[in-house]
C-alpha cells in the first residue's frame, strides 16, 4: 500500500517573514530607533528571534564608523528539494505529481506548502516544495546521499540549508554596517566603473584605484554578456557628470552630489541632434545594441564598439562630425560615438552630410519630483537595485527592478544595501550569507527591515550573491560567498576629498 502523501503549510516548520502582512505596501514591523552618534540603534535588531545584537566598533575616518554585528544561532539543517520543473517551488498539482515519482522511487516525500507576501508592485502568490528528510547542520553528506539517489532514478533534487528559505529561522546573521555622519564628515561620495565600463573588476582594486577610505559594491550588471560588456550596469550610471549607463524609467537608483545622498526613481532622455534640425532618441549608453538601435559609446568604454555590420559617426566635444565609418572601432579621446543598428544605421548615413554638426543632449529625471538633476562634476549615480524602504516605510520593487521572483524576494541571499536618514546621511550595510552555521544571509523584507532599524528612510539593496562585498582601508571585512571577491560592474567609494 502507498504511504500518503503530507502536505505540510510552511507555518508547521517555518513562518512567513518578520513584518510581511501581505499589503503592497506594509509599515516595517520594527520601530526605527534613531542612530546616536558613534553608536548603533537602542532597540532590538529585528532578525530571527529579537535582541541586541554583540557588535565591535571601529573609527575608520572622521565620520565614518564601522560596525561588526553578530546575532542569532544555527539551529537550521539540511533537506533534499526536488525540483519542479526545473525550479526549487511549483503549483500543486505539479508537486503532487513529482511527489507521486519520488515516491515511486522509493523515498517519503513531503509537499511543503507557503505562500510569498506582496509587494509594492508584485503580487503575492502560494507555491509548494517537494522535500524528503531533515538532516541537522553537520550531516549534510548524508543529504547529498538521498540526493544522488533521487539523481539515479532519473529525479532531479539537490541539497537544501533550510536556512536559505526565507522562512523563519534563529540564523545566524554576520552583518557589516558602515555609518557616515554628515556633522563630521569632510569627504565625500563617489561611484566608479572602474577602468572601462563593461569590464569587470573587484570592489578593492577600484577602491583602491580610487584611494577610498571605503567601498562596497554596486548594482547588478550583464554578467552573461560577452566579456567586454559583461561589467554593463543594468540601470543607470552616471560618474563625474558623466552619463555613462542609460537609466531603466522606473527603477530605483542612489544620487550622490558631495556628501549629500538620496534615493529615488529616474529615467534617463538621450537624444541625437543634427544642426539641420534632425533628432533622434539614443535608446542605450555602453551596451550591446539591438535591432533598429541608436547607442552612444563614450570613451570610457575601453574597449572597441561591436563589429556587426552597424554604422558610426565619431563626433567631438563640440558636436563636429569628425568620421563616418563602419561599425567596430575605438572611440579616439575627446569624442563620442554614435552607434546606429538596421533602420538607425541608414539614418545616420542621411543626417551625417558634409558640414553638418551633431550635439548629443543628455537629461536625468527623477521620477518622484518631475526635475531634471543637475549633471555636475561631483554628480554620482548608481542604479541597478531594488527599492527597499521609501520615506520610512517598506516599499519593494522588486518587478520594477527586474527581480520579481520567489528566489530574489524570498530566498536568503548575501546581500549588500545602501541608505539614506531624514537628514541625508548614508549608511552602508552587507549581510553574509551562503554559509550555513556561520551567517544566513536575507531576504528583502529582512533587508528592509534592518536598513529601517539602522535608521534609514529611504534604502536600495544593490547586487547580492556571490558580488557582495565590503572593502575599508583596502581590506574586506566581509565574508564573500564565492571565497573569494567577485569581479563587479561597478562599486560606490566613500572617499576622503
Amino acid at each position: 500500500m502507498k504511504r500518503p502523501i503530507v502536505v505540510l503549510a510552511a507555518a508547521l516548520s517555518v513562518a512567513l517573514p518578520l513584518g510581511t502582512a501581505g499589503a503592497a505596501e506594509a509599515t516595517v514591523g520594527t520601530e526605527a530607533a534613531a542612530t546616536v552618534k558613534g553608536r548603533l540603534p537602542s532597540s532590538k535588531i529585528p532578525l530571527g528571534v529579537p535582541g541586541m545584537p554583540k557588535y565591535r566598533t571601529k573609527s575608520v575616518f572622521p565620520g565614518v564608523d564601522l560596525f561588526t554585528l553578530r546575532h542569532g544561532t544555527a539551529t537550521d539543517g539540511y533537506t533534499v528539494t526536488v525540483l519542479i520543473g526545473g525550479k526549487e517551488s511549483g503549483p500543486r498539482d505539479k508537486a503532487m505529481e513529482v511527489a507521486a515519482a519520488v515516491e515511486e522511487a522509493g523515498f517519503t516525500p513531503g509537499i511543503q506548502r507557503y505562500r510569498r507576501p506582496d509587494v509594492a508592485d508584485f503580487p503575492g502568490a502560494e507555491a509548494y516544495m517537494v522535500r524528503v528528510g531533515l538532516w541537522p547542520l553537520k550531516k549534510k553528506a548524508a543529504a547529498e546521499k538521498v540526493a544522488k539517489q533521487l539523481g539515479k532514478a532519473g529525479i532531479k533534487a539537490k541539497v537544501d540549508y533550510l536556512g536559505d528559505d526565507g522562512f523563519k529561522t534563529t540564523g545566524p546573521w554576520n552583518i557589516q554596517v558602515l555609518m557616515v555622519d554628515s556633522r563630521r564628515f569632510r569627504g565625500s561620495f563617489r561611484t566608479t566603473l572602474g577602468r572601462a565600463t563593461g569590464k569587470r573588476e573587484t570592489t578593492s582594486a577600484m577602491a583602491k584605484q580610487a584611494g577610498a577610505i571605503a567601498a562596497v559594491n554596486g548594482g547588478f550588471f550583464s554578467i552573461r554578456a560577452p566579456r567586454d560588456f559583461s561589467g554593463d550596469p543594468t540601470g543607470i550610471s552616471v560618474v563625474g557628470g558623466r552619463l555613462l549607463s542609460e537609466a531603466v524609467r522606473g527603477r530605483t537608483a542612489i544620487v550622490l552630489q558631495g556628501r549629500r545622498a538620496r534615493i529615488t526613481e529616474l529615467d534617463s532622455i538621450v537624444t541625437a541632434v543634427t544642426s539641420d534640425g534632425y533628432r533622434a532618441r539614443v535608446t542605450g549608453v555602453n551596451r550591446l545594441p539591438d535591432e533598429d538601435e541608436l547607442v552612444l559609446y563614450t570613451e570610457e568604454l575601453g574597449t572597441k564598439t561591436p563589429r556587426n555590420g552597424g554604422v558610426e559617426v565619431v563626433v567631438d566635444a563640440q558636436g563636429r562630425i569628425v568620421k563616418v565609418r563602419n561599425a567596430g572601432g575605438a572611440v579616439p579621446r575627446g569624442t563620442r560615438v554614435l552607434h546606429g543598428t538596421g533602420a538607425m544605421a541608414d539614418w545616420l548615413w542621411d543626417v551625417a552630410r558634409e558640414g553638418v554638426t551633431m550635439r548629443v543632449v543628455t537629461s536625468v529625471i527623477d521620477l518622484r519630483t518631475g526635475r531634471k538633476i543637475r549633471l555636475t562634476p561631483d554628480t554620482y549615480i548608481m542604479g541597478g537595485g531594488v527599492g527597499i524602504l521609501r520615506n520610512g516605510r517598506q516599499y519593494i520593487t522588486a518587478a520594477t527592478d527586474g527581480m520579481a521572483s520567489d528566489h530574489m524576494i524570498l530566498r536568503r541571499h548575501p546581500r549588500t544595501l545602501a541608505g539614506v536618514t531624514k537628514k541625508g546621511e548614508l549608511i552602508l550595510a552587507t549581510v553574509d550569507g551562503r554559509d550555513p552555521g556561520v551567517s544566513v544571509g536575507a531576504n528583502m523584507f529582512e533587508s528592509a527591515q534592518l536598513m529601517r532599524w539602522l535608521g534609514a528612510r529611504n534604502a536600495i539593496s544593490l547586487d547580492g550573491g556571490g558580488s557582495t562585498t565590503m572593502v575599508v582601508k583596502n581590506k574586506v571585512v566581509n565574508r564573500p560567498s564565492d571565497g573569494a571577491e567577485r569581479p563587479v560592474g561597478d562599486a560606490l567609494l566613500v572617499v576622503p576629498k
